[in-house]
């Protein structure tokens, strides 16, 4: 039998406000609420201070440094924004991923460009712009070993296509990512239980995509346009099973910020038509040249020559007191002696010269042969110059190689991590291109010493590797 209550006013109003401070109090299963509202910053004041400010990862999607220029597909497309609204781009790359909404909030920055995927979720806590991209998700897996000798069929065959086949597997993925959501949404769909890794935000995508390739874990997932770049990196992974249907990629945006939203999407609708975006899309994602971590280094000597244009790489090294061989290892290398292929991020010519260097050495994308070797070998001179500090002669060959594909102040951050882990910084060999490759994971990157972000460093230590051992095998044959 139940009791009757008697409630007095007072006692009412006292519990209806324990229910209600109850309902407001926060839980780990409660969606969670930003206790401080978002700064007020909108155009105007973006406009009056003069300057936007991004909220970047170094990626190669978001913003990277490469040759030591400022690059990246989204960060170009922002540069043109702010020359648009009459501001300077200011880039501030977040550290850890975790914290992006939170710093937009904020106003640590006014814009994410981090390849964000537009999810129900994050519309919830930030507004995105119109989508400039559409891509699926795909899985990354590694090649077995030997796979550059097997055929396509043959290695068809070894790869996952099916992604029911994913149970009882292991995937690495950022915790709050469209990654994870998808994984999950894949269990429920194949019935079957795959073992999910979440990692947090200070572990990168490009980072987990690097250690598929090394071996360090199995499999991750990511976007269909950032494999597509990191494949050139990497030529031993796999990024053609795809996890989902094409989901869009924006700009966040806080929002309290509707003005700086609507003058972006009606920018972007026009941009997006023009062939200045084409122009910058075609650079980042369409390949017309070889990978640039091509397993393949076997030049084709006829004749006694290495190649049609071997009195232009004599007559060029003579000029600098260098070795031909050298010089035209490294042509091989970057071009196959092409001298019309266009490659990553713009790069032309039989020395692939990025935009902003190649009219400093006299070199344009329509330059003759002559004109390319003999501009390259001013920049390689250069280069080898900077390093008198170096006193062995290979030792310096080595150092101006790295600093020809990555750019000087790459090097110079890999020398101050060998200086402070106990190494070498004026011994490439098993010193500093130690480090270099340990610039693509975040605990060294972003290391104070580090001044200039994010490198693939195992582009470089490939790089400098197999130049100088074509080069010991041309010195070997030409005396």
């Amino acid at each position: 039998m139940l009791r009757k209550i008697n409630l007095n006013i007072p006692t009412l109003l006292c519990l209806l406000l324990l229910v209600t401070l109850s309902n407001c109090s926060s839980t780990k299963d409660d969606v969670k609420v930003i206790e401080h509202p978002s700064v007020d910053i909108d155009l105007p004041e973006i406009i009056k201070r003069g300057k936007l400010t991004v909220l970047a990862e170094n990626s190669s999607t978001s913003f990277f440094i490469y040759r030591g220029r400022k690059m990246g597909f989204e960060y170009e497309i922002l540069k043109e924004f702010a020359n648009e609204i009459g501001v300077t781009l200011e880039v501030k790359i977040v550290s850890n991923l975790d914290n992006l909404t939170e710093m937009l909030e904020n106003g640590e920055g006014d814009i994410i460009a981090c390849n964000y995927t537009v999810t129900r979720e994050r519309n919830k806590m930030i507004d995105y712009s119109i989508p400039f991209m559409r891509t699926p998700q795909v899985l990354i897996q590694r090649k077995p070993e030997g796979w550059d000798k097997l055929t396509p069929a043959q290695l068809e065959k070894l790869m996952l296509r099916d992604p029911s086949k994913l149970a009882h597997r292991e995937v690495h993925v950022w915790k709050n990512s469209s990654y994870f959501q998808r994984l999950i949404n894949l269990q429920d769909e194949i019935g079957d239980t795959i073992f999910i890794k979440e990692e947090d935000g200070l572990l990168g995508t490009e980072e987990m995509i690097e250690m598929v390739s090394e071996g360090l874990i199995d499999y991750t997932v990511t976007e269909e346009n950032i494999a597509r770049v990191n494949q050139r990196f990497f030529d031993n992974i796999d990024c053609k099973t795809a996890l989902s249907v094409k989901q869009k990629i924006a700009f966040g945006l806080r929002k309290s910020s509707p003005l700086l939203n609507a003058r972006l999407d009606k920018w972007l609708g026009q941009f997006m038509a023009k062939k200045t975006f084409k122009h910058i899309k075609s650079k980042y994602f369409d390949f017309k040249n070889m990978p640039i971590n091509s397993s393949e280094f076997k030049a084709a000597v006829k004749d006694g020559q290495l190649s049609a244009y071997d009195a232009i790489f004599k007559r060029a090294a003579s000029k600098y007191e260098f070795d031909w061989r050298l010089l035209a290892s490294i042509a091989y290398h970057e071009s196959k002696f092409n001298p019309t292929v266009r490659g990553f991020g713009g790069a032309y010519g039989m020395m692939q010269f990025m935009p902003h260097v190649g009219p400093k050495f006299g070199v344009y994308p329509g330059s003759s042969p002559e004109v390319q070797i003999m501009g390259g070998m001013k920049k390689i001179s250069k280069d080898y110059n900077s390093w008198s500090e170096i006193p062995d002669i290979s030792q310096r060959q080595k150092f101006t190689l790295a600093t020809y594909n990555a750019g000087r102040g790459h090097i110079e951050d890999a020398q101050r991590l060998a200086k402070k882990h106990g190494l070498n910084p004026l011994v490439w060999d098993d010193n500093v291109e130690k480090m270099m490759l340990n610039l693509s994971k975040g605990q060294y990157y972003r290391d104070p010493v580090v001044r200039n972000g994010a490198l693939r460093g195992t582009r470089t230590y490939n790089y400098v590797r197999a130049i100088y051992i074509r080069y010991e095998e041309w010195k070997s044959i030409y005396k």
